[in-house]
């Protein structure tokens, strides 16, 4: 069960309108980040004077220039550490419509579903990647002091946090929200391995940026089967 889910999400990335929401992603996280750049220019043109005076040196010129051309390299190396989550909070906002492809496709048969408002996806998006973005800053504090259980620890936090907040999505939108934690809580730990399995290739770059849409597929599926069982 879980790894057919998991090996029909991938292949559900594939889908054309799949594939659109993950590049609508990663479009709006490069878009934010060139945005970011160009204020930080701004800034550097605004508090940097073009020519400064040190001693024994004299002037120097080209000064904001030369920063400004050396911002461009450090925007560089944050976007390898926000990419992955900034892309992944612009693709959560569109996981209902990769969880309606994947229903369309494998499931044509069930009867619609209410949309939910901007209000709720925004909420939920949003403490989704929250809690995963805090819960992992906690973590790197403690790998250094357990090196050796690092892995299972990053693994096992993941994998449940993962498997809880991706299976939750999927399952809020076809039951009552008590009706789907009742459901998480009796498969607690299909959903946990579910969760460390989709965390594997979260730690591959690149790969990592398509997770959003594979996660939200995978536990589309896993959510069926469940509730099916």
């Amino acid at each position: 069960m879980i790894f057919q889910s998991f090996l029909t999400g991938w292949a559900d990335l594939f889908r054309p309108g799949s594939m659109k929401v993950l590049f609508k992603g990663i479009g709006l996280a490069l878009a934010l980040l060139v945005a970011l750049w160009l204020v930080l220019v701004q800034l550097i043109g605004f508090f940097v004077p073009d020519t400064i005076t040190l001693p024994r040196i004299g002037e120097i010129g080209w000064v904001d220039n030369a920063l400004s051309f050396a911002s461009i390299g450090l925007m560089l190396v944050l976007s390898v550490f926000l990419m992955v989550p900034v892309a992944s909070i612009f693709t959560g906002f569109f996981l209902e419509d990769v969880a309606e492809i994947v229903e369309d496709a494998h499931y044509p048969n069930l009867p619609a579903v209410r949309k939910l408002t901007l209000a709720e996806t925004f909420g939920d998006t949003l403490r989704f990647f929250g809690v995963i973005v805090a819960a992992n800053l906690v973590a790197l504090m403690i790998y250094p002091f357990v090196i050796p259980l690092a892995p299972f620890l990053f693994f096992g936090l993941n994998g449940y946090l993962l498997g809880r907040e991706y299976f939750q999505m999927a399952a809020f939108r076809r039951m009552h929200r008590d009706e789907a934690k009742a459901l998480y809580e009796r498969n607690r730990t299909t959903i946990w391995v579910a969760g460390a399995l989709m965390a594997v290739p979260l730690s591959i770059p690149l790969v990592n940026l398509a997770i959003p849409v594979v996660g939200a597929a995978t536990f589309t599926h896993l959510f069926h089967a469940l509730r099916r069982r």
